[in-house]
């Protein structure tokens, strides 16, 4: 990866998910699970056409941002960054990305999931305006799928 060159923004497709799943695994604060599937992100991905998104310096994928929204609000998951590529904005213009698609669909708000102990993640977070609220948390349970 080239430590500079001109970013551009695109459309996440699936046909780079293996490049995704590099970037994803390298990086500290991103957890993997069953949802990361190239099956499952081909499925995120037709539920939310063109809200996810590619950080691309030339021909290199140098960050990335999964977005969707269920008609209430919008979630973001694996906004990811190159390391040698942080401090440029990137993170942020992926996030623009995933709003401007937002606004266009006329979804309010927007939720993320950062892991507690993730303070690389929690400090980018909130440096760019998002809230900590205090008076709710999320719950999670597995669901049993039948294959």
């Amino acid at each position: 990866m080239s430590a500079g060159g001109m970013v551009s923004i695109r459309p996440f497709a699936l046909a780079d998910y293996a490049e995704a799943i590099r970037l994803w695994s390298a990086i500290e604060g991103i957890g993997l699970n069953e949802s990361d599937t190239p099956e499952a992100i081909e499925a995120f991905l037709l539920r939310n056409p063109e809200f996810s998104a590619f950080a691309v310096i030339g021909e290199s994928i140098v960050g990335t941002i999964l977005c969707g929204h269920n008609g209430r609000a919008g979630s973001l998951h694996h906004l990811a960054v190159a390391t040698a590529q942080r401090q440029r904005g990137i993170g942020s213009r992926l996030v623009e990305y995933s709003f401007e698609k937002l606004a266009e669909a006329n979804i309010p708000r927007c939720n993320i999931f950062v892991y507690s102990n993730n303070d690389h993640g929690n400090r980018f977070w909130l440096r760019n305006g998002w809230n900590d609220p205090s008076t709710w948390k999320v719950l999670q349970k597995h669901v049993s799928i039948e294959g």
